[in-house]
């Protein structure tokens, strides 16, 4: 593959990971009552605290991402965001029904999510370390 062609689908690929929290991450303020009702009903607690940190963590993290600093710790971050986020709002073990399968999808789908951050965070480190990862 030539190594331009892989370059630049690691900057799409990082820019869109961050689109992918920066902007819920500015809803979560922008939709805030949605938020609330959502994490109730998965009977979460500490609701305000909780969703204002996540809400200033994505912003940060997004911007981190486009700005390709830090990149690395913030994409693992990130990565192990998203598997506390699988098991407490996912939780499709404890619905029914079409509500179950909705839940299901978003947790298979955010798999895939941590799976693209983990290829980030090593491709982000071999490239500090001094080797692109490509072979």
């Amino acid at each position: 593959m030539d190594e331009r062609f892989a370059s630049a689908g690691i900057i799409v690929g990082r820019i869109m990971l961050a689109l992918y929290f920066l902007v819920p991450g500015l809803m979560k303020f922008v939709s805030w009552d949605m938020h609330v009702a959502l994490m109730e009903r998965h009977q979460m607690v500490l609701i305000p605290l909780l969703l204002a940190s996540a809400g200033v963590s994505q912003i940060v993290a997004g911007i981190c991402l486009i700005l390709n600093r830090y990149t690395s710790v913030i994409a693992s971050l990130l990565a192990m965001m998203v598997l506390l986020i699988n098991v407490t709002l996912h939780d499709f073990w404890h619905f029914e029904g079409l509500e179950a399968a909705h839940e299901m999808q978003n947790f298979i789908k955010n798999l895939g999510i941590f799976a693209g951050l983990l290829v980030l965070a090593g491709h982000s480190h071999l490239k500090h370390l001094g080797n692109n990862g490509f072979r």
